[in-house]
């Protein structure tokens, strides 16, 4: 079953597209968008039991530690890059930002927001790093080395003058609520971003606060 997030995704990649999905786990989306939209594509995954699931499902699949970069992939290769809760556990995801919209117009980004609520709470009643959902690992085992929230990222967007596009916001089960909606970097559990390099893209999205 696929992941209510990966949906709203799905959602947003037009037919006949080419994608790139980072971190691309056991391949569900691709798929998907394989069979139902005739997107073609390529996943990056670095975990050996999620390239065997991509292979069994018959997505093509690199091993390649983002980390590494895009080197392998030229300017404007694809129409779309996707990449899902990955960004946070990069060790430069303002460069991987970089990468992404170099191999292509519009990427897809999705990360834990560690502003939201149940995390602040955590932190600080109880004194302890939060464990949930979105953030799954203790302290010492966690891959996440960058955790930000919706505020930085959009931040992060204004440095580099690029337009997002769309934003959706999970919270619970990753389901989009209108409270979320309203004060996002508080009750957002997920960010979900669509963000582009053209200037003249519609750039009325109102920023959240």
């Amino acid at each position: 079953m696929m992941r209510t997030d990966l949906k709203l995704i799905y959602d947003w990649v037009p037919q006949d597209a080419r994608l790139l999905d980072l971190g691309c786990g056991d391949g569900t989306l691709l798929a998907a968008l394989a069979r139902d939209k005739n997107v073609t594509g390529y996943g990056l995954e670095i975990d050996p039991e999620g390239i065997t699931r991509c292979l069994a499902r018959g997505v093509n699949v690199i091993e390649q530690n983002l980390d590494d970069g895009l080197a392998n992939f030229e300017d404007d290769a694809c129409d779309l890059v996707v990449m899902t809760q990955a960004l946070q556990a990069l060790r430069r995801p303002d460069r991987m930002l970089d990468e992404m919209l170099r191999v292509a117009e519009e990427c897809i980004i999705t990360f834990p927001n560690f502003a939201y609520w149940r995390h602040r709470v955590h932190l600080g009643l109880r004194g302890y790093m939060p464990v949930s959902k979105s953030l799954p690992h203790a302290w010492y085992d966690t891959p996440n080395i960058h955790l930000s929230t919706f505020n930085d990222f959009e931040h992060l967007c204004r440095q580099k003058d690029l337009v997002i596009v769309d934003r959706a916001v999970g919270a619970g089960d990753y389901r989009d609520h209108w409270a979320s909606r309203l004060w996002p970097n508080l009750l957002g559990e997920i960010a979900i971003f669509r963000v582009t390099r053209r200037s003249n893209t519609r750039q009325g999205v109102k920023p959240f606060g």
